[in-house]
C-alpha cells in the first residue's frame, strides 16, 4: 500500500460560507498536511501532527507555498464539443444547428470517440478538474469510450448517452425505445465499475418527445440512485419553442416534472429564466440549478440570478458548459460568475465561489462523502494551486495579506498555469 504525505497550505470547506468573515465554514492550515493511503485521505491537519502519526517510510512531498485543495468539479460539460468551443454564433439555437449537431455526428466513429476521450481528460486534468458530469453524444459508443478512458485513468467521472429523438439531424436521433435500451446497457456496463457513475441524459425538451421523456422517467424509477442531467430555461427562444411542443405544461420546468425527471438527482443546466413558481417547485424537489457563466455570456443567453435562486432555497452548482462555454478552467468560470453577480447587484464572496467549485458541487452531485473536501475518508483527488503562477500574479501577490484576497487573485487572474500539480486517487498525474 502506497503512503504519501503532502505538505502545503491546506484549504477545505465544511459548509457554504454565509458571509465574507464566516471562518467556521472552512478549515485552513498555514502549514498543513494530508496523509494519503491506498488512494484516500486518511488524515488531515497540521504538518506537525500528521507527520508525528504517519507510518514509517511515508513519502513526503513538500508543496509549500502552494495551496492544496480538493480537485475542482465540473457538473455540466459536453464531451463531444471540444472542437465546437469558440464557434461564432448569435444565440443558442443557431449555435446548436450550425456547429454542435454537425460536430456530434462524428462521434458515430469509435476511433474518433477514443481519440477525444483522451484529449478531453487531458484537458480537464490540466485545469485541475478531477470530476465532471458530461453529456456524451447520442451514440452509445461515445459513452463507452468516455467511461473506458475514465476507468483507465482511475477518475471519478459521471456521464451519459444523450437521449434525442427529434429536432436534430437524422444521424443524431435515436428513438424512445432505443434510447432507453442503450442507456440501460451503458448503466449495466459502466455504473459502479471503477469510479464511474452513469447519468440519465435527455438533452432537453426540444429534442425529446413525450415518449422519450417518459422513457427517461422510467429509467429514473428503475435506477433511483442515478443522476439525471438536462437543460432548462437557457434562452428565451428555447423556452418559447418548448412551450409550443408541450402546450399542456404550466411552464418549462413542468415539462420535466410531468415525466418524473424533477428530483434531488436532477442537474438542470443554466436555469436562467425561471418564474417564482418554477423556483418553488425546483426547491421543493431538491433539484439543482447549474450556473454556466461563460456559456451564458458567450451565447448571450442571460444573467443567472444567484441572489433570487438562493432566496427561493434552490440548490446550486457551477460549471463550464464546454463547448458553449469559453474556458475549461473553473478559475475562469468563477471569475465570470463573480462579474455576472456584479451586474445583478449582488456581491459574490470568493470564499463562496471556491466552496461552490469544490464541496458545493460535490453536494450537488450527491458525492460529498467521496470528493470535494480534504476530510479523512475522502478520495485523494487533490490540486496544488500557485497564486504567483504568472508575472502579473506575482506582482499582485506582493500585496496580498489574507486568504480571501488570495482566493480572489486566483479566480481573477488564474488559469491552467495556476494548477501546479494534480493528484487522482493519490497518484500524481
Amino acid at each position: 500500500m502506497t503512503t504519501r504525505l503532502l505538505r502545503g497550505r491546506t484549504l477545505s470547506f465544511v459548509s457554504r460560507p454565509q458571509a465574507r468573515d464566516d471562518h467556521e465554514s472552512y478549515i485552513y492550515e498555514e502549514d498543513g498536511a494530508l496523509l494519503i493511503e491506498d488512494g484516500k485521505i486518511s488524515a488531515a491537519g497540521t504538518y506537525a501532527d500528521i507527520k508525528r502519526t504517519a507510518p514509517e517510510g511515508t513519502e513526503i512531498i513538500d508543496h509549500r507555498p502552494l495551496l492544496l485543495m480538493a480537485g475542482f468539479i465540473d457538473p455540466h460539460i459536453h464531451f463531444p464539443q471540444m472542437q465546437v468551443t469558440a464557434s461564432y454564433a448569435a444565440n443558442l439555437l443557431e449555435w446548436l444547428n450550425t456547429y454542435t449537431f454537425v460536430e456530434e455526428q462524428r462521434f458515430a466513429d469509435a476511433d474518433h470517440c477514443a481519440r477525444f476521450a483522451k484529449l478531453f481528460f487531458d484537458e480537464l486534468l490540466r485545469q485541475g478538474t478531477t470530476t465532471a458530469a458530461a453529456y456524451c453524444s447520442v451514440h452509445k459508443g461515445s459513452a463507452d469510450a468516455y467511461f473506458a478512458e475514465a476507468t483507465r485513468r482511475n477518475l471519478l467521472m459521471i456521464g451519459g448517452k444523450v437521449m434525442m429523438d427529434r429536432n436534430a439531424p437524422e444521424p443524431l436521433t435515436d428513438t424512445a425505445q432505443s434510447s432507453y435500451d442503450d442507456t440501460k446497457a451503458v448503466i449495466e456496463s459502466w455504473h459502479g465499475k471503477g469510479r464511474n457513475h452513469v447519468a440519465i441524459t435527455p438533452r432537453f425538451a426540444i429534442t425529446s418527445t413525450a415518449a422519450q421523456l417518459d422513457a427517461a422517467g422510467t429509467l429514473a424509477r428503475e435506477y433511483p440512485d442515478l443522476l439525471i442531467q438536462t437543460h432548462l430555461s437557457e434562452n428565451d427562444a428555447e423556452i418559447a419553442y418548448t412551450l409550443e411542443l408541450y402546450p399542456d405544461a404550466k411552464d418549462y420546468t413542468d415539462v420535466y416534472a410531468r415525466h418524473g425527471l424533477l428530483s434531488e438527482k436532477a442537474l438542470l443546466g443554466h436555469a436562467i429564466h425561471l418564474s417564482d413558481r418554477e423556483m418553488a417547485v425546483i426547491a421543493e424537489a431538491g433539484a439543482v440549478a447549474v450556473h454556466c457563466p461563460t456559456s451564458n455570456l458567450f451565447l448571450g443567453s442571460g444573467l443567472f440570478d444567484l441572489k433570487r435562486i438562493k432566496q427561493h432555497g434552490v440548490r446550486t452548482a457551477i460549471a463550464t458548459d464546454i463547448g458553449g462555454g469559453s474556458s475549461y478552467s473553473l478559475l475562469r468560470t468563477l471569475d465570470e460568475a463573480y462579474k455576472i453577480q456584479q451586474l445583478r447587484g449582488y456581491r459574490l464572496p470568493p470564499l463562496e465561489n471556491f466552496w461552490q467549485a469544490t464541496r458545493g458541487n460535490a453536494e450537488a452531485l450527491g458525492l460529498v462523502e467521496r470528493i470535494g473536501t480534504l476530510e479523512a475518508g475522502s478520495d485523494a483527488d487533490i490540486i496544488a494551486l500557485d497564486s504567483s503562477a504568472t508575472p502579473a500574479m506575482q506582482i499582485r501577490r506582493e500585496t496580498v495579506s489574507t486568504l480571501e484576497e488570495e482566493l480572489f487573485l486566483l479566480q481573477t487572474l488564474g488559469d491552467d498555469r495556476t494548477v501546479r500539480q494534480v493528484y487522482v486517487a493519490g497518484e500524481a498525474v
